[in-house]
């Protein structure tokens, strides 16, 4: 699925003077559809993939419903019942990479199953620490890409920053995008006529999305200051003393 970018955005990429090289991106494609189905929400995805690309950051993107995860907040469910759990290998991309993009359908106007299921497997991995002792999350980015046929880009994108944050990842400004069509079976992002590959509002915010997630991935390249929130200096500590009473 080839995407091609707008003057502007090709222009932005070749007027760049900052070197992203030594950045890495995965995308995490939450569509319901297995491959070789086409997926709306890859389609927008690669629109931001193309970008970072384009700036020499390497990418992968892997749609999730095309391997077997096991449900559950284990780093490897397979210890806990399920004969098979492919996550576990997919954690290890996504530790390597400085960038996180989760892209998800909405659904009974939230995010997809799928989605659901990610964010609970990387919540389970949320309690390793870095070489600095902090959450291993600390210094990576984050970023979401919504698409469907009916309202919930900021609910969906609110759930899905929050929920990256929590564990650790860094939120830039503006750090969603999202196509919605016509509500109910109406167009979808990538239909030619009338779906999104047209719309300046989607490509607008897709584009400020990947450059806001490229530029604090760079500012982070050194890690995040590791004062005052190294659970590992926090567990060896001497902090006994009852909370204050409440008054």
């Amino acid at each position: 699925m080839d995407m091609i970018l707008n003057t502007i955005q090709k222009r932005w990429n070749e007027e760049n003077t900052e070197d992203f090289s030594s950045l890495s991106a995965i995308f995490l494609n939450c569509t319901l559809k297995k491959s070789p189905e086409i997926s709306n929400t890859e389609g927008l995805m690669r629109m931001s993939q193309t970008i970072m690309e384009a700036n020499g950051i390497s990418t992968q993107m892997i749609r999730l419903v095309d391997h077997q995860i096991a449900h559950g907040v284990q780093p490897d469910m397979t210890k806990h019942g399920w004969e098979v759990d492919e996550w576990p290998s997919i954690q290890e991309k996504i530790m390597a990479a400085d960038i996180l993009v989760l892209g998800t359908p909405i659904w009974l106007g939230d995010k997809s199953s799928v989605a659901a299921q990610a964010i609970e497997r990387l919540y389970a991995n949320s309690a390793i620490l870095n070489n600095q002792g902090q959450y291993a999350y600390y210094g990576k980015v984050g970023g979401c890409v919504v698409t469907g046929n009916e309202d919930g880009i900021k609910h969906c994108a609110m759930n899905i920053l929050y929920s990256l944050q929590h564990l650790g990842y860094s939120i830039p400004p503006q750090a969603d995008a999202g196509w919605i069509g016509e509500a109910g079976p109406g167009p979808s992002y990538l239909n030619k006529e009338e779906g999104g590959l047209q719309n300046d509002f989607t490509t607008r915010n897709t584009t400020f999305m990947t450059w806001n997630l490229m530029h604090l991935a760079q500012l982070l390249q050194t890690g995040f200051p590791s004062h005052g929130n190294q659970r590992s200096d926090w567990d060896k500590s001497d902090h006994n003393a009852p909370n204050p009473e409440y008054r």
